[in-house]
């Protein structure tokens, strides 16, 4: 076991949360390509004791959306493997099969529990401020353009202290609990590959969390999340023909254009009367040279919902003004759905369990009741799964200052939030039955 990779499971556990976020987030890995993160979490689970499932055996291959090119997957292993990553563990996860799962049974009867962790990066840059507290503390991401903007660094992290503090106590388990560690959430991408491969199959009870998300304050929690929005990732390409653009204009056929109509109605479409909605384009580009009739363009955009029915709407809407645009201008569009994921509410039940975890914590002072989520995230996705098959499921917040807003250069959260996460699950699991 390579001991530059988890030297930090012989600290103390506070000292091991932060040691892990830290080397999590210095070595960030976007979506599908988290070969050397999801290398440390089988490695940590093994050492730790736990059975553990992943690569193919926990990855439905053609469930995957917007898995990225070959060359890009392979970039990253290659990192993975300059980075002591085990060679062995490696050659399971090529391709792209990056998701873990950890499973502890405990010797009496008791509740399946799972426990889910996103363990991807987003794409973007990090801020190179000298006052950014991971250049401060020489943990800023040493991938560029790639950054833990978002806070599932320290999601992982606890995941991985859940997974040594419930192995210390494992006389006190009952029935099993899953440590669910998921690929790919930014984008919406990963979380139906693994529902799809059966890691959810006879759950019970499903719990999740999240840093920072309307609770801003360290000690402030929110006992379950509502209405985390549904959504839909739509890449479209548009094909057009070259053309000199001052001799023979009128030949060409502007492929960007027809992306600029597009983005410009996709963002004009009208917000609707029964729920909350947001539509974004993200990526507009195109175009060959600056004296040609633009051939080819691209676009990508998101729309998001409260519930599916309003999300189907805007879909509609979204197809008609991309085709449209495409007529308007003679080129063809080609589009693809590279991302998504349903609308989910926590359930009553485990809302109240966690609000009884937070009270009895020390740590946390202010607890809050549900609140809206306002954002998206494929959580939502093996919450309905869960629920769909007579379950319970919970996502949760755990309050902490942020440096910026997420999804920003300057993100970065306060790291004392983190032993209250682990603190809450295992109050949470507790309560549900699933510790003595």
């Amino acid at each position: 076991m390579p001991d530059t990779l988890t030297a930090e499971f012989r600290l103390p556990l506070t000292e091991q949360l932060i040691a892990t976020r830290r080397d999590l987030h210095k070595f960030a890995e976007p979506g599908w390509c988290e070969f050397r993160t999801a290398t440390k979490i089988i490695q940590g689970l093994r050492a730790f004791g736990w059975e553990v499932h992943y690569g193919r055996d926990v990855i439905k291959a053609e469930a995957r959306m917007g898995i990225p090119s070959d060359e890009e997957l392979d970039r990253f292993y290659v990192r993975a493997a300059e980075a002591s990553a085990d060679p062995a563990i490696l050659e399971e996860l090529r391709g792209g099969f990056t998701g873990v799962v950890g499973v502890l049974r405990g010797a009496d009867s008791g509740p399946v529990t799972a426990l889910r962790f996103d363990i991807d990066a987003n794409l973007g840059p990090e801020s190179t401020d000298e006052a950014h507290p991971p250049i401060v503390g020489r943990f800023a991401s040493v991938n560029p353009g790639i950054h833990h903007n978002c806070g599932h660094d320290g999601h992982t992290a606890i995941g991985l202290a859940i997974a040594r503090a419930l192995s210390e106590t494992r006389e006190n388990v009952r029935g099993e609990v899953r440590l669910v560690f998921q690929p790919a959430e930014e984008g919406l991408r990963g979380a139906s590959s693994m529902i799809a491969a059966g890691v959810l199959k006879g759950v019970e009870r499903f719990l999740g969390c999240h840093v920072g998300v309307q609770a801003l304050k360290l000690g402030e929690t929110i006992s379950g999340y509502r209405n985390i929005l549904a959504s839909v990732k739509l890449d479209a390409s548009f094909h057009g023909r070259n053309a000199h653009a001052a001799i023979s204009p009128h030949v060409g056929q502007n492929a960007l254009l027809a992306a600029c109509v597009a983005a410009q109605n996709l963002l004009a479409i009208p917000r609707h009367g029964d729920g909350e909605t947001r539509i974004n384009v993200g990526i507009l580009s195109g175009g060959e040279s600056r004296n040609s009739i633009p051939a080819s363009a691209k676009l990508s955009a998101e729309l998001r919902a409260d519930t599916t029915a309003i999300l189907d709407h805007l879909d509609a809407r979204a197809m008609n003004i991309l085709n449209g645009a495409a007529q308007m201008q003679g080129v063809r569009v080609l589009f693809e759905r590279v991302g998504g994921s349903c609308g989910a509410s926590s359930d009553p039940e485990l809302v109240e369990l966690v609000r009884k975890a937070c009270h009895a914590s020390k740590s946390v002072t202010d607890v809050q009741g549900v609140r809206d989520f306002k954002g998206s995230d494929d959580a939502a996705d093996m919450m309905a799964s869960v629920q769909a098959q007579g379950g319970k499921a919970v996502y949760f917040g755990l309050g902490t200052a942020l440096r910026d807003v997420h999804h920003s250069p300057g993100f970065d959260f306060d790291e004392r939030v983190l032993p209250i996460g682990v603190d809450l699950l295992l109050r949470a699991l507790r309560n549900i039955g699933n510790l003595a």
